[in-house]
C-alpha cells in the first residue's frame, strides 16, 4: 500500500494495466470497496482492479440509501481518497453524472483527474435508486447517447475507461436494454454494463449479443444469480465487480460485536474472528510514523 515510504504506481499506469488487462480478453475481478479500511485491505490482494461501490460508499459516508442524495462534491471526495491510498486501478459508480451535459463533463474531468481508472455512468432518471431495487425509470437513451459522447470527449487519457450501465431491464425488458446498449457502444462506450439480468439465461444472450466487454454486476441477495469465475468468463463477461460482498460480510460482524457486547458487558471471550492489532495498526500506517518521528527526533 502507498505510504511516504513507498511509491504507488502513477494514475496513468493503473489505467493502462486495467485497459490492457480487460482488453485481452480476461476476466478482472473487482470486489467492492466502501470506505478506506475496507480499500486497504482489499488492496493488500494484489486484485486487477477494486470497485468504488456507489451503494457502499454512501451508506457508510452518510449513512443515507443509495437514491440520488450524496452529491457529486461527496462523492469526489470519495475517489480522491480511495486513489490516494491504495495501488490497485480504480473503477469508480458516478451515477447518472450528477447532472445534465455539463455536469457530466465536470464529472469525468474530476474522476480522472482525481485518480479513477474508469468511470460508471447509468441512464437512470435523477434521483437514480440502487440498481436492484425495483421502480428504476431511465432517460431517453437519445440523452444518455449523448451523455456517453461527451464522456468520451472529455477523458484525457484515451485507457480511461468509460462504462456505460443501462437500467432498463427491470422496467422495460431485455430486449430494451440490449438496444439501449448497442447504441451506447456506438457512441463510444469502453464497456457495457446491462444491469440485473434476472437468470444464466438471459446472461447467456448478452455474452453472445456484444463485442465490447461486458460487466456483470454480482449483488448478493440481489436479482442477478450470483456464478462462479469459471461460469462468468464462459459466458463472455469481462469484468465482475462484487459491490456488496463486503460491506453485508462488515455488517455481520458489527452486528455481532455489539451484540455481544450488549449481552456479556465486555469483549471477554467473544466468539468471532478479529484482526490481529499490531497487523492493523501496520496496515494503517503506524510503522512509518514510528520511522518518522525516529529519523526528526530533537533527543540525543
Amino acid at each position: 500500500m502507498p505510504t511516504p515510504n513507498k511509491k504507488a504506481p502513477t494514475f496513468k499506469d493503473r489505467r493502462v494495466a486495467l485497459s490492457s488487462k480487460i482488453r485481452s480478453g480476461s476476466l478482472v475481478i473487482a470486489p467492492g470497496v466502501f470506505e478506506m479500511i475496507s480499500a486497504k485491505m482489499a488492496d493488500l490482494q494484489d486484485f486487477d482492479a477494486l470497485y468504488m461501490t456507489g451503494y457502499g460508499t454512501v451508506a457508510s459516508y452518510l449513512g443515507l440509501p443509495d437514491a440520488g442524495i450524496a452529491t457529486a462534491t461527496e462523492m469526489l471526495n470519495r475517489v480522491s481518497q480511495f486513489a490516494k491510498i491504495t495501488k490497485t486501478p480504480l473503477i469508480c459508480d458516478a451515477d447518472t453524472g450528477y447532472g445534465g451535459l455539463l455536469n457530466v463533463m465536470h464529472t469525468v474531468r474530476s474522476y480522472e483527474e482525481s485518480g479513477a481508472c474508469a468511470i460508471q455512468l447509468e441512464d437512470q432518471e435523477f434521483p437514480k435508486k440502487c440498481g436492484h431495487m425495483l421502480g428504476r425509470r431511465v432517460i431517453e437513451s437519445s440523452d444518455m447517447v449523448q451523455k456517453i459522447r461527451v464522456a468520451v470527449e472529455t477523458r484525457e487519457d484515451p485507457n480511461f475507461l468509460i462504462i456505460a450501465r443501462t437500467d432498463a431491464r427491470t422496467t422495460l425488458g431485455l430486449d430494451e436494454a440490449m438496444r439501449r446498449a448497442e447504441q451506447y457502444a456506438k457512441a463510444g462506450a469502453d464497456l457495457l454494463f446491462i444491469e440485473s439480468p434476472e437468470s444464466v439465461e438471459e446472461m447467456e444472450k448478452l455474452g453472445r449479443a456484444f463485442d465490447l466487454p461486458l460487466v456483470a454486476n454480482m449483488v448478493d441477495g440481489g436479482r442477478t444469480p450470483v456464478l462462479s469465475q469459471a461460469e462468468l468468463q464462459r459466458l463472455g463477461f469481462r469484468l465482475a465487480i462484487f459491490p456488496t460482498t463486503a460491506f453485508l460480510a462488515a455488517g455481520a460482524a458489527f452486528e455481532s460485536v455489539y451484540s455481544h457486547f450488549k449481552m456479556t458487558g465486555s469483549s471477554y471471550k467473544a466468539d468471532m474472528p478479529i484482526y490481529d492489532f499490531q497487523k492493523f495498526s501496520q496496515l494503517m500506517g503506524f510503522d512509518w510514523v514510528a520511522e518518522f518521528d525516529k529519523k526528526y527526533s530533537t533527543k540525543d
